[in-house]
C-alpha cells in the first residue's frame, strides 16, 4: 500500500526545497568559516610585517627604574647597524625614558667613520648637557679601538675587562698600488679627468708626492681632532706618554694604568652597582625587514651591475 504523500508533488517540492536550503546554509556557513580563518592569517601577518618594520614603540612606558643599554657593536659606519642614527636613536629613547636611571654604551668594536663617530660623540655631550642627572658610562668588551674609542671618550667613566684591547688613536687611509703589476702585465692605465687632482691617488697610477703630502695633512688634522677629543673627555685622569696617541693598542689594565679607562667593570656591574639600577633595558635600534631587504637587495643588485657592466662607484 503506498503513502498518499509519497505521490503529492507538493510533498515532493517540499523536500527538494529543504535540501537545497541546507545546502545554501552549509555553503554560507563555509564560506563565513573560510573568510573567517583568512582574516586570521591576514592579521598575523600583518602583526609580523608591523613588528618587522618597528613601527611598534619598544620603550613608550617602562615601568620602574632600570639602566639602559645601547650597543656598538662591528664596524662603525653609514648604513651599518653601529650607524650614527640607529646609535642617536638608541640614546634619545634612552635619555627620554623617565625611568632611565643611567645609560650604559656597551662597545665592542674596531672602530670606522670618524665623522660617524663625531655624529655620536656630540649627541652623547648635547644629551648629557640636557639631562645631567642621568649618568652615561661605556663598558668595552673584547676591542674599543679608534673610531669605538673615540665614542667612548665621551662616557662619564670607561670600564673595561683585564683582557680588553684599548686604543688605536690615529687615523689611517689605505690601499693598493697596482702601476708595477700593471707594467708586468702590459696593462696600459688611460684615466682621464678634468682637474689636476681629480685622479687623487688613484691606485692604478704612479703616486705624486704632491697629492700624498695633501692627504697626509687631511690624515693630520683628522688625528688632531680626534687626540682633542680624547683629551677633552678624559681629562686629568689621562696619563701622556710618546706613543699614547700613535695607534697603539693596550690590554685593560694598562689602559687604566694610562687614564684611557677607569676601572675593570662588565655590563652587569655596572648596572647593579655603579648605576644602582640593575634592571637592564636594551635600547639598541635593531635592524627591521625592510632594512634587512634593501640592504641586501642593494647588495645583489651592486654586484649583478658590476658583473653586467663593471661599473664604478667613487
Amino acid at each position: 500500500m503506498s503513502d498518499p504523500q509519497m505521490n503529492d508533488p507538493q510533498w515532493e517540492r517540499g523536500v527538494l526545497e529543504k535540501v537545497a536550503l541546507a545546502a545554501i546554509r552549509e555553503q554560507r556557513a563555509a564560506r563565513r568559516w573560510g573568510m573567517f580563518f583568512k582574516m586570521m592569517v591576514l592579521l598575523y601577518l600583518f602583526a609580523i610585517l608591523f613588528i618587522g618594520m618597528g613601527w611598534f614603540g619598544k620603550h613608550d612606558s617602562l615601568p620602574g627604574s632600570h639602566s639602559a643599554l645601547i650597543d656598538i657593536s662591528g664596524v662603525i659606519s653609514s648604513g651599518s647597524p653601529a650607524s650614527a642614527d640607529k646609535i642617536i636613536d638608541g640614546l634619545r629613547a634612552a635619555f627620554k625614558d623617565k625611568n632611565t636611571k643611567g645609560i650604559i654604551i656597551r662597545i665592542n668594536s674596531p672602530g670606522g667613520s670618524p665623522v660617524q663617530a663625531g655624529y655620536i660623540y656630540d649627541e652623547i655631550k648635547r644629551l648629557r648637557g640636557l639631562h645631567p642627572e642621568i649618568p652615561l658610562y661605556a663598558v668595552v668588551e673584547d676591542i674599543c679601538a679608534s673610531g669605538g674609542y673615540y665614542i667612548a671618550a665621551a662616557a662619564d667613566k670607561i670600564y673595561v675587562d683585564k683582557a680588553s684591547i684599548i686604543g688605536s688613536i690615529g687615523v689611517l687611509m689605505d690601499g693598493f698600488g697596482f702601476t708595477g703589476t700593471m707594467e708586468k702585465l702590459g696593462v696600459e692605465r688611460r684615466l682621464l679627468a678634468a682637474g689636476e687632482n681629480k685622479g687623487f691617488l688613484d691606485p692604478f697610477s704612479p703616486i705624486q708626492e704632491k697629492q700624498k703630502a695633501h692627504a697626509e695633512t687631511m690624515l693630520s688634522d683628522i688625528h688632531q681632532q680626534f687626540i682633542s677629543v680624547v683629551r677633552q673627555g678624559r681629562g686629568k685622569r689621562l696619563k701622556e706618554t710618546p706613543d699614547m696617541f700613535s695607534g697603539l693598542l693596550w690590554v685593560g689594565q694598562k689602559s687604566i694604568d694610562l687614564g684611557l679607562a677607569d676601572a675593570l667593570g662588565s655590563l652587569e656591574y655596572v648596572a647593579r652597582d655603579i648605576i644602582k639600577a640593575e634592571d637592564i633595558v636594551d635600547y639598541t635600534q635593531q635592524e627591521n625587514i625592510a632594512e634587512r631587504f634593501a640592504r641586501r637587495f642593494g647588495a645583489a643588485t651592486a654586484e649583478a651591475l658590476v658583473k653586467m657592466g663593471g661599473m664604478t662607484i667613487r
